[in-house]
């Protein structure tokens, strides 16, 4: 194994630091949410009532520091060292659920907890270095190959097809429809980020990229995305578990930010096989710690209410029949 260069040490340091910050605000913005859907229109049904909750202001605050944070990472690491790392987040949001939601933990998601960590481990010590880049034109030269351009077509046609026709019809009841559109735009976002966090280190070296246009471009996509991934973000966590939404978000956003660097950086054509199946397997690993996670959300629960009541409390995980179980405003009043 080679030893880890400074810059992937950075890059290591300041996303841990990320997932500490994103694991927390899912929690905090979700208490303003339920305050807000406790005295009018949900997000979920397209109420904007959170925008007047501190709590909602709070845990954006804390998203945004743990944001500036992993882009901040995305300069001195590649995507498949910083990407995964957002497991944490996971943990520190299942953990924060359980004691401050009463969205209890399994001992089997604490397990899951534990591949988390194992997977993402793995992976930090077989990642890749960064390779030299000196400046945006050449990350924008990257992002017009032909490959990266089909990739990013079939990502935006998909997104299109789930915001216009299944959001509408299945938002509500269904939890990849949102998370869908999340995860995909979100590999976009990761690649453009990475490019302006470059632009940025750069520019700090006195070098400056913002007199390039193909900076202005990459800043223009990071803000559209962004702004998609909040509003539907914000519909899936009114609308489904904390506890679920997490793992499930980050094994899709993971999954495609992976795909995406693997086209557009090509982050393993300096690896050997050996080296990108050790990353292969620590991702797997990571992948049965979120199933983990998901599959025993509501046995904690059902374990918790046993004697009190039959019925499960929590929405299920995919879909909600509607008629099966106890309406989202019981579950925000609760």
């Amino acid at each position: 194994m080679d030893q880890m260069s400074s810059d992937n040490i950075n890059g290591l340091v300041l996303a841990v630091s990320s997932s500490i910050f994103i694991g927390s605000s899912f929690i905090i913005k979700k208490k303003g949410l339920k305050k807000a859907g406790a005295s009018g229109v949900r997000a979920g049904e397209g109420g904007h009532g959170y925008l007047y909750e501190p709590w909602w202001w709070a845990g954006m605050i804390t998203m945004i520091v743990g944001e500036v944070a992993n882009f901040a990472a995305y300069a001195f690491a590649p995507a498949i060292l910083v990407t995964p790392l957002g497991a944490l987040s996971i943990i520190f949001s299942a953990v924060l659920a359980h004691f401050i939601l009463q969205e209890k933990l399994h001992m089997f998601g604490v397990l899951g907890c534990i591949l988390c960590v194992v997977g993402s481990t793995t992976i930090v010590l077989h990642a890749p270095h960064e390779q030299e880049i000196k400046s945006v034109k050449q990350v924008w030269k990257l992002a017009i190959e032909p490959g990266f351009l089909v990739y990013s077509a079939v990502i935006l046609i998909v997104v299109l097809i789930l915001i216009f026709y299944y959001e509408p019809r299945y938002g509500k009841t269904h939890l990849m429809v949102y998370v869908g559109i999340c995860s995909l735009m979100g590999s976009l976002t990761v690649m453009s980020v990475k490019a302006v966090a470059i632009a940025i280190k750069l520019t700090f070296s006195e070098m400056n990229q913002f007199k390039y246009f193909q900076t202005w471009i990459f800043i223009i996509v990071v803000t559209i995305c962004c702004i998609l991934q909040i509003n539907y973000l914000n519909k899936a966590l009114d609308t489904f578990n904390t506890a679920v939404i997490s793992p499930v978000y980050f094994v899709m956003f993971t999954t495609f930010t992976i795909i995406a660097s693997m086209i557009m950086f090509k982050d393993w054509a300096s690896q050997s096989g050996l080296k990108i199946a050790t990353e292969l397997c620590g991702f797997v690993t990571i992948l049965s710690g979120t199933f983990l996670l998901h599959k025993t959300k509501d046995m904690g629960n059902s374990a918790s209410g046993r004697g009190a009541s039959s019925t499960p409390r929590d929405n299920p995980v995919f879909t909600s029949s509607g008629s099966g179980r106890s309406s989202s405003s019981d579950k925000i009043a609760s």
